[in-house]
């Protein structure tokens, strides 16, 4: 005589294992869809972000919502250098914040040493501190510019360890050099996930919310 019970638990068994292929495959499709359109990890290589991102961090980044609206200052983005950024490797990936936006006017610096953007003095509490409690600078040498329609202007919170748009001005004194594209962007980094310690939301901070809309060109 059968067992039929015993026969069931083969069948459904068996089903399992001639599925299981295909639901690895789906599992694998749906990783890899979403890496490329959705989210996507990275890791923090250098010391342009500290503190608020130190090297060997890890920051998940979301490929969407600059799809959906304009990149905004204060946000941590991470983005494909320009050629004259990179140090060697083709396509490096850099992580700065944004500080200005098409249209801003970025100066350094007001009588307390801030910068100015579309006249409103930046507090940036996040600018690297040393372990003595010395804090850089905002910027190492005077500037006065204006970010191109289209472009960003993206510093290190890092400001004395960050190849970013201040050095690029400083080298060249071309504003098309100093910024970035806004298409370059490959998303927004927000939150540390890694090391479990470390981690929080990248939230914009609120020295940004009080910045002017730039002034409309003549």
């Amino acid at each position: 005589m059968i067992d039929e019970h015993t026969d069931s638990e083969a069948k459904r068994s068996g089903s399992f294992w001639r599925e299981l292929p295909i639901l690895l495959g789906v599992a694998i499709l749906v990783a890899v869809l979403v890496r490329a359109f959705v989210l996507q990890t990275f890791y923090i290589p250098s010391p342009s972000m500290e503190h608020t991102l130190n090297v060997w961090d890890r920051v998940l980044v979301n490929k969407l919502v600059y799809d959906f609206r304009e990149p905004r200052r204060g946000e941590i983005v991470v983005f494909k250098a320009p050629a004259d950024w990179q140090s060697g490797t083709e396509g490096e990936d850099f992580i700065k914040r944004i500080i200005g936006v098409g249209g801003d006017h970025v100066v350094c610096c007001d009588a307390e040493e801030h910068l100015m953007i579309n006249g409103h003095s930046l507090k940036e509490p996040y600018i690297y501190t040393d372990a003595d409690g010395k804090q850089d600078p905002a910027a190492d040498e005077k500037f006065d510019i204006t970010v191109p329609a289209g472009r960003l202007w993206v510093m290190g919170d890092h400001r004395s360890a960050s190849g970013d748009s201040l050095e690029h001005w400083e080298q060249t004194e071309d504003i098309q050099e100093a910024t970035i594209e806004t298409d370059a962007i490959v998303g927004r980094a927000f939150t540390i996930f890694w090391p479990v310690g470390r981690a929080t939301w990248l939230s914009v901070p609120s020295g940004f919310d009080g910045v002017p809309a730039p002034a409309a060109a003549n």
